[in-house]
C-alpha cells in the first residue's frame, strides 16, 4: 500500500492514517508531499479525485479522506483491532471520531498542528474554547466508560485515537487546560513510538506554510 500524506509539521489530516497504520504494524510506503508543492495536486489526483491528502492506494483501491481510510484499514486488517471489539463502545467510538471529521472548526482554525513551535499557551476565543470544553469532557467521558483496558480512549489505540492524534498535538503545543484524565490520555499518545516517530520528521522538515504559523510572520521553532 502507498499512503501520499502532506507536511509532517502542519497536516493533522495526514496524521491520522498514518499513526493508525504504525501503530498498527501495518506495512505501507509513505510519500511526502508539501501542501504548497506546485505539484501537489497533479501528484494527489493520481490516487485521490478530490486532490487532498491523505490519500491511500491498495493496488487498484483507491482510498481518500481520513475517516474512510481508517474504516477500509479496519476492514482490511481485522486483527489491527482498529474499533472497539464491544458493540456498544464501537457505535460511540464512530460516532465521535465522525464528530471529529466534521467538526471544531474554531479550534482547527486558532491552533493549526505545528510540531515545532515551542509550548506557548495561546488565548482562545470563546468559539475555540467550547471546542475545549467538548473534547475534554468527551475523553474523561470515554476513559471512564471505555478505558479500562488501557490508557487511550476505548483501552487500546485504536482509529478515534488516530482521529483525535492532532488535536492531542494543538493541545500540547498550545498549553492547552485540560482534566487530570485527559492530560493523562494526551500522555499516552504522545508516548507512542509512532508519535516519536513522526515528530522526529516533522521538525526536521524544511517548508514553511504562513497560513499555518501561528506566530507568523514571526516562525518560532523549539
Amino acid at each position: 500500500m502507498k499512503l501520499i500524506i502532506g507536511n509532517k509539521n502542519y497536516s493533522s489530516w495526514s496524521f491520522r492514517p498514518w499513526i493508525a497504520m504504525k501503530t498498527a504494524g501495518i506495512p505501507f510506503e509513505e510519500r511526502v508531499v508539501s501542501l504548497n508543492d506546485a505539484q501537489f495536486k497533479r501528484t494527489v489526483m493520481e490516487i485521490s479525485p478530490a486532490g487532498k491528502v491523505p490519500a491511500l492506494a491498495d493496488g487498484e483501491v483507491h482510498v481518500w479522506e481520513s475517516l474512510a481510510i481508517l474504516e477500509y484499514l479496519a476492514e482490511k486488517f481485522p486483527d489491527a483491532k482498529l474499533w472497539p471489539d464491544d458493540a456498544e463502545a464501537r457505535a460511540h467510538a464512530r460516532v465521535i471520531s465522525a464528530e471529529m471529521h466534521a467538526g471544531f472548526v474554531p479550534l482547527r482554525s486558532e491552533c493549526p498542528m505545528n510540531f515545532w513551535r515551542p509550548v506557548k499557551q495561546r488565548e482562545l476565543g470563546p468559539e475555540a474554547a467550547a471546542n475545549v470544553k467538548r473534547i475534554d469532557a468527551m475523553w474523561t467521558q470515554c476513559r471512564s466508560r471505555f478505558g479500562s483496558g488501557g490508557p487511550f480512549l476505548f483501552g487500546a489505540f485504536g482509529a478515534t485515537d488516530a482521529m483525535y492524534a492532532p488535536v492531542v498535538s494543538r493541545f500540547a503545543t498550545y498549553a492547552v487546560d485540560v482534566g487530570p484524565s485527559s492530560r493523562a490520555y494526551m500522555e499516552a499518545v504522545m508516548g507512542l513510538a509512532a508519535w516519536q516517530e513522526w515528530k522526529a520528521a516533522a521538525v526536521k522538515e524544511r517548508w514553511v506554510l504562513p497560513e499555518d504559523e501561528p506566530d507568523w510572520p514571526v516562525v518560532l521553532k523549539a
